[in-house]
């Protein structure tokens, strides 16, 4: 439903943000609750493909991520919109280190699924605005945040006002919502750039997601719809500038000798665009009556493509945490239920972090015993099943939180 009144109104929970982890935090929380509590999402923009959460880049979503959503009564509705991946192929470009995953052998439908953000914010929006628990401020932004001992409230760009118990920041790296309360971030520039693309290959990926290590970066093909892969190659910032300048021609041919040709000759490449690689880290997930999730909370180098999965972790623990609160009479914005969200958060998204951050630093480092021992390893776990399990339980997402 539309929110249209002037005067001041209540909710139980304010989410700024309604791209990925806001939309589905709010619809998580309708569904546990059974839609016992008022929740309001804040988006400054309406999703399609200029939306800056749901432009032409796709995610992949963990086989964890899939049967999360799928709990939460979400999947149904995106799944038709996904590209299954079956198999996972990952290399160390110019070295004989590689190691594969199979869905088959773990004994699962897929590892993954690809969806292109588009899809899933047209989706999302429409759940958004046919709930009844849910009221959506769009186009609207948060420009204050004034927090009492028992509720906050809130102000909007158009002076609209708002009352809560909790208020989540889903706002993205850069949230405004956690520069308002005072919550800073950490930052590590990775010193590269992630260059985005959807391109067809000549040979079907059938299902085949590819990360291949380079000097300067990884490169991921992952599978999509039409015969289509999702492109994320890392490299330098200037070489960004320059393969973005190049003609369509050019930059297969470029792509085509960094990748190789385990899926043929690349035939064309659709529009590019390029991002700075950046770990960005909330130094809090938590103060008064507030919490942070997503990509507000941390921003990760795709490498892995854990970036996502991790946000959703953080959105299906505290919607779950809220719905334990209301189900058992406890305030939802106090700090005993926050307190138990960080808990259950910090193990997880520490070690996700080091894990990602290690891998580039690891991968990307020329030196040669590094490269040997990387190497080495990469061929220890295709033929090692107790070396490869811990790399392939966080790729599949099935991590305790």
């Amino acid at each position: 439903m539309d929110a249209n009144a002037p005067s001041m109104q209540e909710f139980d929970v304010v989410i700024a943000g309604g791209a990925m982890a806001g939309a589905t935090l709010a619809l998580a929380i309708e569904t546990l609750t059974q839609g016992g509590l008022s929740i309001a999402v804040v988006e400054a923009a309406i999703p399609d493909h200029s939306h800056p959460g749901y432009d032409a880049r796709s995610i992949a979503l963990s086989y964890g991520s899939c049967q999360l959503l799928a709990s939460l009564g979400l999947w149904k509705k995106l799944s038709p919109l996904a590209t299954t991946i079956d198999h996972i192929h990952v290399s160390d470009r110019g070295h004989f280190g590689l190691t594969e995953m199979h869905a088959k052998e773990e004994g699962v439908e897929s590892l993954g699924s690809v969806i292109e953000l588009a899809d899933a914010g047209r989706v999302f929006h429409s759940a958004l605005t046919e709930s009844q628990a849910i009221t959506m401020f769009c186009p609207a932004f948060v420009t204050d945040i004034h927090r009492q001992r028992d509720d906050v409230t809130l102000t909007l760009n158009d002076n609209t006002k708002i009352k809560t118990k909790l208020v989540v920041a889903a706002d993205g790296a850069t949230s405004s919502c956690c520069q308002m309360i005072g919550i800073e971030r950490h930052e590590h520039d990775f010193r590269q750039a992630a260059l985005i693309a959807n391109v067809t290959p000549s040979i079907p990926h059938q299902g085949k997601a590819f990360e291949r290590f380079t000097e300067t970066g990884p490169i991921a093909l992952l599978p999509m719809s039409e015969g289509r892969c999702s492109l994320v190659w890392c490299v330098k910032p200037d070489d960004a500038a320059a393969l973005l300048a190049l003609s369509d021609s050019a930059f297969i041919d470029a792509l085509q000798r960094a990748f190789g040709w385990r899926l043929g000759k690349l035939l064309h490449a659709g529009e590019r665009s390029s991002y700075p690689l950046i770990l960005r880290q909330a130094t809090q997930l938590i103060s008064h009556r507030f919490a942070v999730v997503g990509n507000a909370a941390q921003t990760l180098h795709p490498i892995a493509g854990q970036g996502f999965n991790l946000g959703l972790r953080d959105v299906a623990t505290l919607a779950e945490e809220i719905a334990i609160a209301h189900q058992s009479g406890i305030d939802i914005g106090g700090m005993p239920l926050l307190q138990q969200y960080l808990e259950r958060r910090e193990p997880d998204r520490d070690a996700t972090v080091a894990m990602t951050s290690g891998l580039v630093h690891g991968f990307s480092n020329t030196s040669a015993p590094l490269i040997l021992g990387r190497n080495l390893g990469l061929a220890a776990m295709s033929v090692c099943r107790e070396l490869k399990a811990p790399l392939l339980q966080r790729a599949m997402g099935l991590v305790e939180r």
